[in-house]
């Protein structure tokens, strides 16, 4: 199989795998499924006769040709040749049902789709997406270890995760030097919970928060311009305290520390 690296296409060629990963999404006999990344379409085929709708989204203008040709009989599968990065996911669907998003999600923008994923979370119901194992672990990551991150908060403030399953290298095609792993991603609104929140000045805050990791919370926040009074003030009405370091905090601690510090958008 021909490959771009710079594309980072590593195609799955294990078979259990990719019906393993197709009946993740569980009955979408009657819905839209979107697959980021289709590559060969080794997935796409068995999506193909057990969804009501199949769009795929392929980047590599070649790869793109074969889907169609390969699927032309297929009247319910369309092939999106685009970057996924700025297809307006909420935009596709047809009517008040959800997406299901399904995808081999390319190592080096892996972090970035998720991020696309969790600002269109209102239009999508399920994903199972293969990553990285690495970034997986972050992703799935809870308070108080070391993977728990921008990452981990950002996506779980969307979506309950869950991991699956982990593949060799030996699954794909040209191997890759990592392990994979498959999440299973269910989008939940938290706005109830939560408050409003902007996504942009949250992840800003997040950032801020996490920089430099070993340092605690209040001088990670102190080198992001907030002063210690604003960071004392803000610590008290979220139930926790400056000197804590930001992967002990939960997700509610981190949206309360959000609503309490002043003009949480102008961090930069």
């Amino acid at each position: 199989m021909k490959h771009k690296p710079k594309l980072g296409q590593n195609f799955l060629i294990d078979e259990s795998a990719a019906r393993r990963i197709a009946d993740a999404l569980g009955d979408v006999h009657n819905e839209t499924v979107v697959e980021i990344g289709p590559g060969h379409g080794a997935i796409t085929a068995l999506l193909a006769p057990r969804t009501g709708r199949l769009i795929c989204i392929e980047l590599d203008r070649s790869l793109a040709a074969e889907l169609r040709f390969r699927f032309r009989g297929a009247p319910n599968v369309e092939i999106v040749e685009a970057d996924v990065l700025t297809v307006n996911l909420s935009a596709l669907r047809q009517n008040a049902a959800k997406l299901h998003v399904i995808g081999n999600l390319p190592y080096y923008i892996t972090s970035d789709i998720l991020l696309h994923l969790c600002r269109h979370a209102n239009a999508i119901d399920t994903a199972v997406v293969m990553m990285q194992r690495e970034v997986a672990d972050r992703v799935a990551a809870a308070p108080g270890v070391r993977d728990y991150g921008v990452l981990s908060v950002s996506v779980q403030r969307h979506a309950d995760v869950n991991t699956l399953f982990t593949l060799p290298p030996s699954a794909f095609s040209p191997p890759p030097e990592v392990f994979s792993t498959v999440l299973h991603l269910r989008m939940r609104d938290r706005s109830a919970g939560l408050g409003e929140i902007d996504d942009a000045a949250f992840t800003r805050m997040l950032r801020a928060a996490f920089a430099q990791k070993r340092k605690t919370l209040g001088n990670n926040l102190r080198a992001a311009s907030f002063s210690i009074d604003q960071i004392g003030a803000a610590c008290v009405a979220a139930g926790i305290t400056p000197n804590l370091r930001a992967e002990a905090l939960t997700l509610e601690q981190f949206a309360a520390l959000y609503h309490a510090l002043p003009s949480p958008g102008g961090i930069s």
